[in-house]
């Protein structure tokens, strides 16, 4: 069993008066071990170099040079001392002065002369506020810790979630997975347009959009090969049930969403992209013929992003464009294939849009 004594804690007194600190140390040094200064300044340069070995103040008001009050408001405006006690002890009585030492941060006010054990009572109640303060403290770093580690699991658990599905999408869909970052990127340069007019595009949101914008045709992992990896033209049976890969892919995506419960919301907005990024403007796109904002802005603005990126790539059926030949074919589609918004805002990024499609290229 352990029985060592609990130690000492230490208070520091500060008055100009002698007799008053040889008071105070016959007092207090039965109990704890009392530190002696006789102005505000050397209070100050003691504290400053023994902040941590200090436990309580216990601070005249009337002192030559620097007042008690100043003293105060010194130690309340450092970090290191903020929360340290400081007990007025005064031969000032009146509300007006009790009303100033606790505006300035003083937790107790006592007026001499002072009677021992209502002192020793008031330390003994600071002392103890002050000791469940610094268990608060102790706790509240040690909860916000493991809340950081919470946080960095939940984003690593995301991230693994979204690299293996992009995986899925890439193993087996015709294009290759710069066609995955250049949209990505598209994406991105669209939203930090647009969020500058659209409230409801809050960074977070963003964030939660260009990190699902990779899996938008994660459906295609359900279409048959011989659809899906058809070097030509499709036939209209076979774009019928190539089209079945929005739906499919928002599926995917709601159920996964709905196991990872709160901490979903980005594949809550890849579900979203999945299924709309080729709805159109005018409602002529697939798969439920939305139009206008009943489509959701992120699915319009992945949809200028797809199709931009489509014709700027090679395919077995068809050549490249290039990029101002792809800049008039989206310009075109202004207020039928897409949202003019969104167009206007892709064409304000036309220059950084060809730096990508040059430093991505396949």
């Amino acid at each position: 069993m352990n029985t060592t004594p609990p130690a000492l804690k230490t208070i520091l007194c500060v008055d100009d008066t002698a007799t008053n600190l040889e008071l105070l140390n016959e007092v207090l040094k039965p109990h704890y071990y009392v530190k002696l200064v006789n102005s505000g300044k050397k209070a100050l340069n003691l504290i400053a170099k023994q902040h941590r070995e200090i436990d309580l103040i216990l601070l005249d008001v009337m002192m030559p040079e620097m007042d008690g009050y100043e003293v105060c408001q010194q130690l309340r405006s450092q970090p290191e001392t903020a929360h340290l006690p400081i007990l007025f002890i005064t031969a000032k009585n009146q509300p007006e002065d009790e009303k100033q030492a606790l505006e300035v941060g003083g937790n107790d006010f006592i007026t001499k002369p002072i009677i021992p054990s209502v002192l020793l009572s008031r330390i003994k109640t600071h002392l103890e506020i002050s000791d469940y303060h610094r268990l608060l403290s102790s706790e509240n770093r040690r909860l916000e810790k493991k809340l950081a580690k919470r946080l960095s699991d939940i984003f690593n658990m995301q991230q693994a979630t979204l690299n293996v599905m992009i995986s899925l999408a890439e193993f087996r869909d015709e294009v290759t997975g710069n066609h995955i970052k250049r949209t990505q990127k598209y994406v991105e340069c669209v939203l930090n347009v647009l969020k500058q007019e659209h409230a409801d595009l809050t960074d977070e949101r963003c964030e939660f959009i260009i990190q699902a914008a990779p899996l938008h045709d994660i459906g295609k992992i359900t279409i048959p090969d011989d659809i899906l990896l058809k070097p030509g033209k499709l036939t209209a049976d076979e774009f019928a049930v190539m089209k079945t890969h929005a739906e499919k892919g928002a599926k995917i995506l709601r159920a996964a969403a709905a196991e990872m419960g709160e901490y979903g919301g980005f594949l809550r907005e890849a579900e979203s992209i999945a299924q709309t990024h080729h709805e159109k403007w005018d409602g002529s796109g697939y798969p439920r013929g939305l139009s206008g904002e009943g489509i959701p802005l992120s699915g319009r603005v992945m949809a200028i992003a797809d199709v931009y990126d489509a014709l700027r790539s090679a395919r077995p059926y068809k050549k490249a464009f290039s990029h101002e030949t792809a800049m008039t074919i989206i310009k075109e589609g202004r207020g039928t294939h897409f949202d003019p918004d969104v167009v206007d805002a892709f064409i304000s990024q036309a220059g950084h849009i060809a730096e990508i499609a040059v430093q991505l290229e396949d």
